[in-house]
Formats: C-alpha cells, structure tokens, sequence
C-alpha cells in the first residue's frame, strides 16, 4: 500500500466511525462549489447507448489534485427523461473491481442518499468529510434505480470499469461486478478543496487528448503526464488537471460530441478553480474535407480564447499535429494545417503556445509524426508521444493571473521552475 493510499485511508476509517451532528449536516448540505474547490478529475461528457435502470457502474478514476471535501458531479446532460440515481459510494480502490476495506463511504445529495436529475441536469454531491490524496485511484460506485432513453456519460475512458445489475453501490467486494466496461457513465467530474491559490488546467481536445492509441489503463495520456510534472516542482500552484478531450471532436461542427464552441460551458469554464486552457483541437475539423478554411478555423479559436479571457481564464495554444499517412490527408488540408499553426504561433491571441509540432514532427519529414512517437496510425501518439507533449508545456504558462489574464510570470510574479 502506497504512503498517499494509507494516509487516506487513516482519514477515511476515523471519519466513518464518526456521527455527524445537526451543525455538521447542515455544512454539508448541497450548496454552490465553494471558491477553494479545484476540479481533481473530468471526462466531458456525451450522448451514449439506451440507458438501463436497476443497474450499478463502479468508475475507476484517477486523481491530480489532492484536498478535502470531496464532491462529485452527476449529469443527466443528454437524458430525455428522469434520472434516478438510488445510492452514490466513493471508495479506493484495491485492484480490479475490490475496494480497500472500510475506505467505501456513502455520497449525498442535499443531505438525502439519492438524487432525481431532471433532463439536461447537472448536480454535485454534498462534500465527503476526509482528505483525498493526488495521484489516488478513485472507485465511484453509482446505483441507476430509475433511466430509460439515451445515457450520459464518457464513450472512451482508455480505462475499465464494471457494472452490474441491482444495487451493490455499497459493496467493498468485487463478486457482483461481472461485467466490465469501457466507458464512465453519469460521473463527469470530482472536486475537492485545496488550500487557497490552488488552480486547475483543462485540456480542451479530441481523440489525440482523450488518450487514443494511448495503454488503456496506464493513464498515459498526455494529461495524465502532465499532471504528474504538477507535482514535482515546488511552488507550483496548478494542481488540478481536468480531461475535456472528446474522440472525433471537432471546433466548428458538432458530430463526435458536440463541438468544442457548444460544450465549452459545461466541459471547460463551470469546473471549479480553473486557471488556465490547453485549447488541442483542429485536426479533425481541418482532415473532414468539409470546406474548413485557416481563416473559419482560427475565428473559431477567437471565439474561445474571447469567452475564457471573459471568464477570466488564460489560454495556452497548442499547435495541430502532422498527419501524413492517414487515410484523410492531403496536400491542401496540410496547408491550412500549417497556415493554422502559423497563427497559433505568431497571431497573439493566446497566452502562451504549447508548440506540439514542433516536439513531435519528424524533421526529414514535417508533415509526419516521428517515428518513435507514432502510434500507428500516423495521427495519434503513442505512450512516448504522450510524455513529450506533456513534458513541452513550459508550467509556468499554466500559472495564470486572473486579474490581468496572463501567465503569472508575465504578471510580475514568481511561476514554478519549469521542468523536463
């Protein structure tokens, strides 16, 4: 058992032997996410398979930041009917479906043990008394009594989960969950509460973000390094890293998701203690041969960059990848490619510029990957390609100033020593 699992789990087991009283319940109530909470954990969430009731998913998810109050959040975004989530654990997970004994702990919701989500509804939980630890594999175990109709959630986790019929929520044991599956489903993003100053980053991208080609349950993709380095140097204050990344997503059009302009709301700027935005998406807007021009591209990376600054968020830039060998590229979807690096690059409309093809190109070949970074396919990175896009990021990019929507270090104030 790892230091960061054990001192979670000391927490866990003193806290569950104790009872709440009247005052505590009622600061546990539901209410507005408090300014000291960070997202620790995201999956944009999308339009899946007819949803069952009766039905249980325990989600394996990994952790950046780490604090108190945990609360999870619920989303019944693209649901045409009520939801009906009857009992919500957290747990740590031991291996597989089982659970460290006695880390299972009961969410609520307004203080009640299950919650109704009305269609389109999001909803986070009451916080969960305990400190949860960076880096910590996470059970979310959700128990569907009511659904019907289209389900919420993440199509490409790159990470087994289980479900299984009826209600074993409450369950530290693996012996119910049978079934194993490929996507999180309801569970769109975990908060905690982090001493004060503490930020969080999100990853706005496609399939190159949400993992692909990628080893599934290894958490390589390149969030998940770059989460990593964010604990390494001290003085940084970015701890959280949030996953907005969407297989087949596209700026302009939705399709794979909806696009990056209709989501960016719900996916980017409402999770909590946000600093900055990797903005990674264009490859598949620019290779679908739909008339996407440089110019229609780059008007809608304004549009984004306008209402993060709006928000007051900072906006790293990262350039679209070469990708010469896949079935969907030529000639002139290269060139806007290039043409739209060119403006990432020079325009001054970000904040800062992640140079993603820069790192990863093949210098006998600039519209290819790298050999050594390819996938496969010649469009996603593998495992290598993954760590060096996150190991380009210069961190100190990601130390935004609100209050002048710039990198900190452009500000005036110190920013984390950056680090390979």
């Amino acid at each position: 058992m790892s230091g960061a699992t054990h001192r979670f789990l000391l927490a866990v087991v003193a806290l569950a032997a104790a009872t709440l009283t009247p005052a505590h319940a009622a600061s546990a109530a539901a209410a507005p996410v408090p300014d000291r909470s960070v997202v620790t954990w995201a999956a944009s969430a999308d339009r899946l398979g007819e949803s069952p009731s009766d039905r249980t998913y325990r989600l394996v998810i990994r952790t950046s930041a780490g604090g108190s109050g945990m609360r999870i959040r619920v989303s019944n975004a693209f649901g045409d009917r009520p939801l009906v989530i009857g009992s919500a654990y957290a747990g740590l997970r031991r291996s597989g479906a089982r659970l460290v004994a006695g880390s299972n702990r009961k969410l609520r919701f307004d203080r009640a043990a299950s919650v109704t989500l009305a269609p389109g509804e999001i909803r986070y939980s009451d916080p969960l008394p305990g400190r949860t630890e960076a880096g910590s594999d996470l059970a979310i175990s959700l128990y569907v009594r009511t659904a019907g109709g289209p389900a919420t959630g993440h199509g490409m986790a790159l990470q087994t989960s289980y479900a299984t019929a009826g209600d074993h929520a409450a369950e530290e044991r693996d012996g119910a969950y049978t079934e194993q599956v490929g996507s999180w489903f309801y569970l769109d993003a975990v908060s905690v509460d982090t001493g004060p100053g503490t930020g969080a980053v999100v990853t706005l991208g496609d399939s190159i973000t949400d993992g692909w080609q990628s080893t599934t349950d290894k958490n390589l993709r390149w969030p998940d390094f770059l989460a990593r380095r964010l604990h390494g140097p001290p003085g940084a204050t970015v701890q959280g890293v949030a996953n907005a990344g969407i297989s087949g997503n596209r700026v302009l059009a939705d399709g794979a998701g909806q696009s990056a302009l209709t989501r960016l709301d719900r996916d980017v700027l409402s999770l909590p203690g946000v600093r900055t935005v990797v903005l990674f998406e264009g490859v598949n807007d620019i290779k679908s041969h739909s008339g996407v021009t440089a110019d229609t591209l780059t008007a809608g990376y304004r549009r984004i960059i306008d209402r993060a600054h709006a928000a007051g968020k900072c906006v790293v830039g990262a350039t679209v990848l070469p990708y010469e060998g896949w079935s969907e590229w030529d000639p002139q979807g290269d060139a806007v490619r290039m043409e739209v690096n060119e403006w990432i690059r020079t325009s001054g409309a970000v904040d800062a510029v992640a140079d993603f093809d820069k790192v990863l190109r093949s210098p006998y070949n600039p519209q290819r990957l790298l050999p050594t970074f390819d996938g496969g396919d010649h469009l996603h990175p593998n495992d290598k390609g993954m760590q060096a896009m996150a190991d380009s990021i210069d961190l100190g990019d990601l130390e935004c100033d609100s209050a002048s929507g710039r990198p900190r270090a452009e500000a005036g104030e110190p920013a984390a020593t950056p680090t390979s």
